[in-house]
Formats: structure tokens, sequence, C-alpha cells
């Protein structure tokens, strides 16, 4: 991870600038005055290398430059938890957040809102992986050394934390070793590395470092998946003007796969469309935090 910060250090150095989103909403109690800001602020969560980020918001910041006519400043940040932070002091006004991360934003702004998702989001699923060739199960992980992601992810940290409660799983007291690499790809590369015995990562992630030949499949390879959940999503200030919200919703509800320059920038998403959502969506992950302890 270390890596990983000092290339954000340099990031956060770059006069980075383009367009980005916030995305709409009906309902927003407990709003206050309503914001419509010159420059839109927008982050997410590290899940991937700080360089891979921008490269995959970079075309969809131009394109809602050209959608909204709006300026946006992308702010890379350290943790997880600086995205939650940045939104509670409106220093952030949009970000693509974790189903987790959103639950802990709305429980700390109460007014935080998830506007759109990708499709697969809806039934989002987590990767535990492994490159020990006597492991056949997770019940074989017993006694070995296990890395997630960020404590705060909810596919690389919660939900397979969750998973294995229900079979009666504790990490802590299972695993010899139970350590974070802070990102997914990270994740991935520790268990390549034999950093560890076997980790868990998203889905999409694991796909996508399979696809780019970084990970070596002779050697790592998926032990289990995890039943589905909600995940990702766009989460916006509460107190953004809605107008503008709506705007930038449909922005991304008008993306197209069949328009190559909009399929372009789906698929560095890992999208196949964006659909809308909303915070009822989210409980169950908030329920699931609250079961094994990460909410109280």
């Amino acid at each position: 991870m270390l890596k990983y910060a000092k290339a954000l250090a340099a990031l956060c150095l770059l006069p980075f600038v383009f367009l980005t989103s916030v995305i709409a909403v009906a309902d927003n109690p407990g709003a206050s005055a309503k914001s419509t800001p010159k420059v839109l602020r927008v982050s997410a969560i590290p899940d991937e290398a700080p360089t891979e980020l921008l490269r995959k918001f970079k075309p969809l910041g131009q394109y809602l430059e050209r959608q909204l006519g709006m300026p946006v400043q992308f702010i890379p940040v350290t943790d997880y938890a600086a995205v939650v932070e940045g939104l509670a002091a409106e220093r952030v006004d949009l970000a693509w957040l974790g189903g987790f991360t959103f639950v802990q934003a709305r429980l700390k702004t109460g007014n935080a809102i998830p506007l759109v998702q990708r499709e697969q989001d809806r039934r989002f699923t987590s990767k535990f992986i492994t490159a020990d060739p006597s492991v056949k199960s997770l019940r074989d992980l017993e006694g070995k050394r296990f890395v997630f992601g960020s404590i705060s992810s909810t596919s690389g940290s919660l939900m397979p934390r969750y998973f294995m409660a229900k079979e009666g799983i504790k990490p802590e007291t299972f695993f010899s070793r139970v350590a974070y690499s802070g990102a997914h790809d990270a994740t991935a590369a520790w268990v390549q590395a034999g950093k560890a015995d076997a980790g868990v990562l998203n889905a999409s992630v694991w796909d996508k470092l399979v696809a780019a030949g970084r990970v070596d499949t002779d050697k790592v390879r998926v032990l289990a998946t995890t039943p589905p959940y909600f995940d990702y999503n766009w989460t916006a200030r509460g107190d953004l003007d809605p107008a503008l919200l709506t705007k930038i919703q449909q922005a991304f509800l008008s993306l197209d796969p069949a328009n190559p320059a909009h399929k372009a920038i789906l698929d560095l998403q890992a999208a196949e469309r964006f659909i809308e959502t909303s915070p009822e969506n989210y409980r169950s992950i908030e329920d699931a935090a609250r079961s094994v302890g990460l909410l109280k």
C-alpha cells in the first residue's frame, strides 16, 4: 500500500480537473438550503491503484463535461474513510462508493443519496482466491494466512466476513493471521506473491485482472464465490440542487452501449449500463455490518 499512498500524494499535486457527476433524487428529507456549486468535487473509494482510478474516470469526466457544461475537480484519497469524511464535511459533492461506505456516509451525513449504480451492482459477488493447491474449500484454510481488501470494503471485507460468519467462521480465530491489503488488486498480488495463503476480492476486479493477464491463473485460482448482494453506487451530497442532480443522473442513464463512444466509457466502468438506485437497496448491507460488529 505504500506505493499507492505515494502515487496518491503525487496525483494530488496534478491540476487534474474534469467534469463529472452527482446524481438525482426525488426525495431528500432534512436537506438544508440547496447548493449549486461552481465546481463539482468528485472522489472515489481507493479500491484500486490511484492511477487506475484516474484512467477509468477521465473519459467519464469528459463525457459529463459535454453534458453539463460544469467543471469538476477529482479529489483522490488515501483510504475509504476519507471519502465518507469528505462528503460529511462538504469537501466532496459526489463519490463512487461501495455499499458499506454508502451506509457509513448515510449514517454520518443523514442525507447522502445513492443515485445510480451499474446493473451488475444489484447482484454483486466476491471471489475467494488461493494459490495453495492443497486447499479445496474454505474449511481447508483453517490456520492459514488470509487477506481482505480494506476493512471498509463491501466486497473485499464486509460481505465475505458476513457469509463466513454464517458458516461459523470467525476470521480472527479461524485463520493464523488476518491482514488488510487496502485494495482488490493488491489482494490478488499478495496471494500470487505468497504473502497470504488466500484472500477475497470483488468479482469485477478479479475478472479484469484475469483479462489483462495480471494474474497467473495457473497459480492463483478461485476457491469460492459468495452469494449476491447490492454494492457500488454513485452517491451525492443531500443538499445539492435537485435540478442539478436530475440532470447528472440523466447523463449517466443516457450512456448507451450501442454508441461506440459511450461503450468505451461503460467498459472502463465495467458497466453494461447505469440504472437508478435508492437507500432501501442498502438496508441489508447495514444489517450485515451490524451483525458482524463493523457497525455499532
